[in-house]
């Protein structure tokens, strides 16, 4: 089969199932999207794989596909689906909006004995299963592990995993995971135990909760493993006894002295308030089907329950599988086990299970894979669950399948805007016209005419308030006109009709010079309230003008391929002279794991504080606005660290930070760098 049909092939089913929004992670090879899957609603993680840039790690992703694949419990990230073209790779994953540990216990610090032993808990769980099922993770570290919306944990990145034939006694030879959490034993070139290097990793997960530092750390690898190989570290003066006893059980230089994971299941400090072991056995069992989930998934695939039972037994990881395992997470949430009932796109075809919700062209995906999709800004992964999920081009009911653009029911500003998409002058198919639908069908068609008799009053009127957009070779005179409809005075109705003491049109010149002040003021107010918007209003006001502005567009498949491009739009119509105030000005965001306050109330100097101190740190950066991403480079010209650092207003008056986020690079050796540059900074 040729190459271009594979990769089409590949991506149109990703395309086909799922809608693909902004980056929220990234790393040398791999990219992780936010994604949702149509037919449950439910967000997933989407990581695309480039297989040439992976290279000689390519096996290491196949690897971890094997044993996701092989691994069904409460505390490891669950694999949904996988899609392979001939240069791609896409893994779709459970969603954590939590972010990692590592960005969790460097928020606040350390954690106390209590939280901390709410996630040694939830760890020794997972690393009991996976033993039991013959796997070593041998890359045990607080950023493989993410927090989902529940403040669970679960574990990921098996792209080290081993399972020796032999079972999980037999030796391995292979050194590898981080230096920092590596035993001892791996260090010095040794066979080992799979089990046994976990449990020594497990100690020192548990050392860095507990005191928010590593027991094992210094900048020289020959140091830091002549550090490990001795085994001595300090305890600081605010743990325990119980915890003292614990990692000095765990991190025991020889291997055979080591507490065990199962020993670690019922040990006093992890039972400590509990009065009960660990529960450890898997609570979703590959092997236990759902009857709930099947019954909704024959219904919705027109197939009967015993044949759609075969089809998710053969765990394919394809759509099935997905759909099937995220109606399961949806039921054990205590969400209703529900398939979206929405049409097939093509006439006669069978079930959206079989045949998707939507065509690649309806769904209308960015070339670029950094463009956010939709129209919802990218407040990072911990503030994307509070986000609307609010898309560009929606889904046509089947109540309005006779608009021309198949936009959805929307409450837009202008009412002759909203009685144009609001309402469909085709009746709906195998429906009566009652006389009460049909009397407000012929009223809805007389206010439309009566507003086309109006669009010359409409546009003069309305020309006062909102500027037209910026020229573009397509544009159209039809879609400058419904441009202007986006925005509207709020005491002026579109025809120019007199409401709230509003002023009523007029052709005099005083009528003129008073509408002139008056749209002055409103343009003011509109930006001001415009910065004001809280991000969920904002997404809501760009997509609003997204739908109004380029719905002709959209015919061709394209939509906004970046947030820059559809916020320039929505500036532009309010008046271009605020645009760079509005697109140079720093992001308003809430309080994250990962923003550092400041003393400082201007954005501006915080940000040249900042830029003086980088190059005194040899730290590269490219500027864009108020976030500099930043980079370290080694001794042969390549990078070691990759990090981006933002500056940011706070969702409270007065209040700058300034947000960082690793992408490349040791965690610990990142943590130092950024807050040696912070204290710097002096803010």
């Amino acid at each position: 089969m040729p190459v271009e049909r594979t990769e089409h092939r590949g991506a149109d089913e990703l395309h086909k199932y799922y809608e693909v929004y902004e980056t929220i992670g990234s790393g040398g090879f791999a990219k992780v999207k936010l994604g949702r899957h149509l037919l449950t609603g439910e967000k997933v993680a989407i990581k695309i794989m480039n297989k040439k840039a992976l290279g000689d790690d390519l096996p290491r992703v196949k690897v971890e596909i094997e044993a996701m694949k092989n691994l069904s419990h409460q505390h490891v990230c669950r694999l949904y689906q996988v899609i392979e073209t001939s240069t791609q790779i896409f893994m779709v994953l459970e969603y954590c909006p939590g972010g990692e540990l590592f960005d969790y216990i460097i928020a606040k610090d350390r954690l106390s004995e209590e939280e901390s032993r709410v996630f040694f808990r939830q760890i020794v769980s997972a690393m009991a299963y996976v033993h039991s099922q013959g796997y070593a993770h041998r890359d045990l570290k607080p950023e493989n592990l993410l927090i989902d919306e529940d403040h669970n944990l679960k574990l990921i990145d098996f792209g080290l995993c081993a399972k020796p034939k032999g079972g999980l006694g037999y030796e391995l030879m292979t050194c590898c995971g981080s230096p920092a959490y590596a035993a001892p034993e791996l260090i010095q070139g040794k066979a080992y135990i799979g089990s046994e290097a976990d449990v020594w990793s497990m100690g020192v997960l548990l050392f860095a909760l507990l005191c928010g530092y590593l027991p094992f750390d210094d900048e020289n690898h020959m140091l830091l493993y002549r550090k490990i190989t001795r085994g001595r570290y300090d305890n600081p003066r605010w743990l325990s006894p119980g915890s003292v006893l614990l990692l000095n059980q765990m991190m025991q230089v020889e291997p055979k002295r080591r507490l065990t994971v199962r020993q670690l299941l019922d040990h006093p400090w992890a039972t400590k308030d509990y009065n009960s072991p660990v529960e450890w056995h898997s609570r979703q069992p590959l092997g236990h089907i759902d009857e709930d989930c099947i019954t909704e998934m024959a219904v919705n695939m027109k197939r009967s329950r015993e044949s759609t039972t075969v089809l998710v037994k053969e765990w394919r990881y394809d759509h099935t599988t997905a759909t099937y395992l995220l109606l399961l997470s949806k039921k054990q949430r205590g969400k209703p086990v529900r398939l979206r009932r929405e049409p097939a796109v093509f006439e006669g075809s069978c079930s959206p299970l079989h045949q998707g919700l939507q065509s690649r062209e309806a769904l209308h995906f960015s070339e670029d894979e950094d463009a956010i999709i939709v129209g919802s800004l990218d407040f990072g992964s911990d503030y994307i669950d509070d986000c609307p999920w609010v898309s560009v081009k929606k889904h046509t009911p089947q109540g309005v399948r006779g608009q021309p653009d198949g936009a959805a029911t929307t409450r837009l500003a202008s009412p002759s805007a909203e009685k144009r998409f609001a309402y469909s002058p085709t009746p709906e198919r195998g429906r009566k016209t009652t006389p009460h639908r049909q009397e407000r069908r012929d009223r809805d068609q007389e206010q439309t005419s009566e507003n086309k008799e109006n669009i010359g009053s409409q546009e003069k009127d309305i020309e006062i308030f909102a500027l037209p957009p910026p020229r573009t070779p397509v544009s159209s005179k039809k879609n400058a006109r419904s441009n202007k409809n986006v925005l509207t005075t709020p005491n002026q109705n579109v025809n120019g009709t007199k409401t709230n003491g509003g002023t009523p049109k007029g052709g005099d010149s005083a009528s003129k010079e008073h509408n002139k002040k008056r749209a002055a003021d409103i343009k003011e107010l509109a930006n001001i309230e415009i910065m004001a918007f809280s991000p969920e209003r904002r997404s809501r006001s760009l997509d609003m003008a997204a739908t109004e502005d380029s719905g002709k567009k959209k015919r061709g498949g394209k939509v906004f391929g970046s947030l820059e491009r559809g916020l320039d739009k929505m500036i532009t119509m309010l008046t271009p002279s605020k645009r760079r105030a509005l697109r140079d000005g720093p992001r308003k965001i809430k309080v994250q794991y990962n923003v550092t306050l400041t003393s400082q109330t201007n954005p501006d100097q915080v940000l040249n504080q900042i830029l003086s101190i980088l190059p005194e740190k040899n730290v590269d950066f490219t500027q864009k606005g108020y976030t500099l991403k930043c980079r370290t480079w080694g001794d042969f010209g390549k990078v070691t660290m990759a990090f981006e650092l933002e500056v940011c207003l706070l969702q409270r008056p007065e209040v700058v930070g300034v947000r960082r986020q690793r992408l490349k690079g040791d965690a610990w050796v990142y943590k130092h760098l950024v807050e040696d540059i912070l204290s710097s900074s002096s803010i």
